[in-house]
């Protein structure tokens, strides 16, 4: 019983580092973190960097996609 629970973890988490890789691979063609809105301050040797519009973006994104799978 307990091999039976292991091995599904192991394969879990493989698949999330799979898709995991996926994504930031695929990440890179979408210019997220680099939006309008997106507050960049440098100042010297001072840099400030809060992706407002992003984080706003990718919520939105994961709000819909947990709705969707929670569905019962």
């Amino acid at each position: 019983m307990q091999i039976d629970i292991f091995s599904k973890l192991f394969i879990a988490i493989g698949v999330f580092f799979i898709l995991f890789g996926l994504l930031i691979k695929f990440l890179k063609f979408f210019p997220l973190g680099n939006l309008p809105g997106d507050i960049y301050i440098q100042k010297g040797n001072f840099s400030f960097y809060f992706p407002v519009v992003t984080s706003i973006l990718l919520s939105i994104l994961l709000s819909i996609l947990f709705l969707f799978f929670n569905k019962k």
